[in-house]
């Protein structure tokens, strides 16, 4: 396990990239997120898990949440039985999943929340193997994207599943994105807000213009108001995510399907339908007698 020591050099790690403007600070944009956390998101993240594992319940079932950001996906899965261990580069968002467990799930021994990183091949390799492996919107803002799904493929048990999602690459489109991305993070505090704004401006208004043509002007208001809560989120904190979110890398359903196809992975459900830049979803299971390539301790 990761010592004190350890994680001390982490923490400074992941202060000097922020500092530098090379990583956006997803945890304190989950931070405020949690000031508007109910039980109807709690119950929409938990609908997710079932609907994409496949699954009515994961009670004595083992689960790993990679980036646990919020938290909020770790407090879904234990509420629906699974044992859970949650771990994060980002030591807000270590903050944030504690908080959550400090709320729902006191002192409780089935459910660990660590700092670390997925990078980190000697943490990956100490933690064993999961019957459910989750990282979603996480592995691509590493910075080393290929090498955070290589270090993940170890953690799934044999007949275990691996439930990820990964940004689309679109081509120009994504390059320009990671442009957007680099010059947030680059900005000063004060001018990061007004930045998000003037970046997403022309889409709002595109909305807001279909809206009033239409004659249906609440429609627009719609979007924010009845903003879909299939993951538990908020707009503006995932807008927020968006803009910031940076190392930013993407990838094409082909890729990430013979990635795991040559590491004996059975791809089981697919999400990519008309995401454009957003994120396709993939559940990945690995059969009997595919075992880890890395020995466990």
């Amino acid at each position: 396990m990761a010592t004190q020591e350890q994680n001390i050099q982490q923490l400074s790690e992941h202060a000097i990239e922020t500092s530098r403007g090379e990583r956006f600070e997803f945890g304190k944009n989950w931070s405020r997120f949690l000031a508007l956390l109910d039980d109807t998101r709690i119950r929409e993240a938990e609908e997710s898990l079932r609907e994409m594992l496949e699954v009515d319940s994961l009670k004595g079932l083992s689960f790993i949440d990679v980036g646990s950001g919020s938290g909020l996906f770790s407090l879904a899965a234990r509420r629906l039985g699974a044992r859970v261990h949650s771990f994060d580069y980002d030591p807000h968002s270590v903050a944030c999943t504690n908080e959550l467990r400090r709320r729902y799930f006191p002192n409780d021994e089935q459910w660990k929340v660590q700092e670390a990183s997925v990078l980190d091949l000697a943490y990956v390799n100490s933690l064993g193997t999961f019957d459910v492996v989750y990282s979603w919107g996480v592995l691509h803002h590493t910075g080393k994207m290929w090498q955070a799904l290589d270090n993940v493929h170890r953690l799934v048990a044999p007949d275990g599943k691996l439930f990820i999602a990964l940004y689309n690459d679109t081509g120009s489109q994504t390059a320009r994105w990671k442009w957007i991305k680099r010059i947030y993070n680059k900005l000063p505090g004060v001018l990061k807000g007004p930045y998000t704004v003037l970046v997403i401006a022309p889409d709002e208004l595109k909305t807001l213009a279909k809206s009033v043509v239409t004659l249906r002007p609440g429609n627009y208001f719609q979007t924010w108001t009845n903003y879909d809560r299939r993951r538990g989120m908020n707009r503006w904190r995932d807008i927020v995510d968006w803009v910031g979110g940076y190392p930013y890398e993407a990838s094409t359903p082909d890729q990430v399907f013979e990635f795991f196809k040559v590491r004996g992975f059975i791809l089981t459900k697919l999400n990519c339908g008309r995401v454009g830049l957003g994120c396709n979803q993939f559940v990945f299971a690995r059969s009997t007698g595919n075992k880890p390539s890395a020995q466990r301790s």
